[in-house]
Parts: C-alpha cells; sequence; structure tokens
C-alpha cells in the first residue's frame, strides 16, 4: 500500500490550524462529547459508500472517518492527553500482540483457531473484565449490540440445546406480545415485542446471519420497490386508493 506521509502531516497541520485561536469558530468549539454524532454518521456514510461499490465515494468518506480521529487526537493533545501519534502506536502495538500467528511462533490451523486466540489475549490485556458480557458496548446499534451480546453468551456455553427451542422460545414471545396488546399495557408491549426482537437475532446468529446488515438489505430494497411505486403512479401516491396502491406495489416488486 503507497503512502505519503505529507499527506498525512498536512492533515494534522490543518486540523491544528482550525483549532488554533486564530482558526475556525465552530472548529474551535467541538469537543469529544459534541463530536460523538458526528463520528456515528461519517461512520455510517463509509458504510454506504461501500455498498454503492463506488470506490471514489468510498475514499471520500474514508477521508471523513479520518477526519474525525485527527479532530479527537487534536482535542486531547490540546489538554495533555495523547497525540494521533498515540492512537497509531497503541492500535500497531495491538495488532502486533493479537497476531502472534503472524509476529511470533504461534501456530493456528484457521481463522476459528485465528478467533480463538484473539479472545484469549484480549482476556489478559483486560483482567479486570471479569463478567462474559463486559466490553459488549451498550452504545452501537441495538441490532449490534444485541448480536455481540448473545454471542458473547454463547462463549461460555449459554446457547439454545437446539434449533426447535429457539424457535419455540421465538413463538412464545410472539404470543406475551400480543397478550400485553390485549391489556394496552405499553410498557409491556416494549418489553415483549423487544424479546421477540432479540430472539430473532438470536435466530440470525444460529444461522450465521448479521441482523444489522440483514435488515439494511430489507430496508434498501423496500426503499428502491418504494421508489419504483412512485415512478410508476406518475403523482402523489396520497390520490390513489388503497387497492391502487397495492396494485403498484404488486408491480413494483416485480421489478425489483
Amino acid at each position: 500500500m503507497s503512502f505519503k506521509p505529507d499527506n498525512l502531516q498536512r492533515l494534522i497541520n490543518i486540523v491544528e490550524k482550525l483549532r488554533s485561536p486564530g482558526g475556525c469558530p465552530w472548529d474551535r468549539e467541538q469537543t469529544h462529547q459534541s463530536l460523538r454524532q458526528n463520528l456515528i454518521e461519517e461512520t455510517y456514510e463509509a458504510v454506504d459508500a461501500i455498498e454503492s461499490g463506488n470506490e471514489e465515494h468510498l475514499k471520500e468518506e474514508l477521508g471523513d472517518v479520518l477526519l474525525q480521529v485527527v479532530l479527537h487526537s487534536q482535542i486531547a493533545s490540546e489538554d495533555n492527553g495523547f497525540t494521533l501519534d498515540d492512537v497509531a502506536k497503541d492500535i500497531a502495538d495491538k495488532l502486533v500482540r493479537r497476531h502472534p500467528h503472524v509476529f511470533a511462533d504461534t501456530k493456528v490451523k484457521d481463522s476459528a483457531e485465528v478467533v480463538t486466540n484473539w479472545e484469549a489475549i484480549k482476556k489478559k490485556e483486560k483482567p479486570e473484565r471479569i463478567s462474559a458480557l463486559a466490553g459488549v458496548t451498550s452504545s452501537q446499534p441495538a441490532l449490534m449490540y444485541s448480536l455481540d451480546l448473545s454471542k458473547k453468551a454463547v462463549k461460555v456455553g449459554f446457547e439454545w440445546p437446539n434449533e426447535e427451542s429457539l424457535w419455540e422460545c421465538f413463538y412464545s414471545e410472539i404470543e406475551e406480545f400480543k397478550e400485553s396488546v390485549e391489556k394496552q399495557n405499553m410498557d409491556e408491549m416494549e418489553e415483549e415485542f423487544g424479546d421477540i426482537l432479540f430472539s430473532l437475532v438470536n435466530a440470525a446468529r444460529w444461522h450465521k446471519i448479521n441482523p444489522e446488515l440483514a435488515l439494511r438489505k430489507a430496508c434498501n430494497k423496500f426503499k428502491g420497490r418504494f421508489q419504483l411505486m412512485e415512478e410508476i403512479a406518475g403523482q402523489k401516491l396520497d390520490n390513489y386508493s388503497q387497492g391502487e396502491l397495492e396494485e403498484f406495489w404488486k408491480l413494483a416488486k416485480s421489478k425489483l
């Protein structure tokens, strides 16, 4: 991979200038806390670029993600905290430490053993994490959060005995949700619906499906079909009856 350190240094200098007393008022006001949403949004825009298959777009979005890293590092350095060099050093050291099969003499048979070794090394690095669920990031999207919790639990043997028992749980959660709907208890409805989603995440994990990616695909498919339906209609959809809309949807679905 070709790399010109001058370009990275230029970016660092630009961010430092933006944060300086004579720089940009908006950039100077930013903190780690205020930039949280920006980091999330830029990351998801990079994911969109990956899904589009447009490398020029991906290059641009990765630049936006890199800007967030440089910004946070600059903010920290101003408070005599870490620097971008510290960030690079830490991740480089971590990669070497967690890949002893590449940078040391450890032998592995396959990628599964690589993952096992990775988890064992992580445990040694963070002995303060006693719970099997420690380290799961709760601020990530709920589907990703639930998948990570499920995977962690399975690693210590907390798994369904078979797929049939998993589906039995799923259908029982649906019945419990229906009961809460009959009572019109909003707190219970929310809780039981969450149980349905969590059981579906387990079903996805069981079949090695990433529920976050699966739902994104479903959303993109719906978006494409709905927009095609709008094109077929030729005017605002609220001008049509329910029956006409269903016909437009069927036609769009047959094409996408």
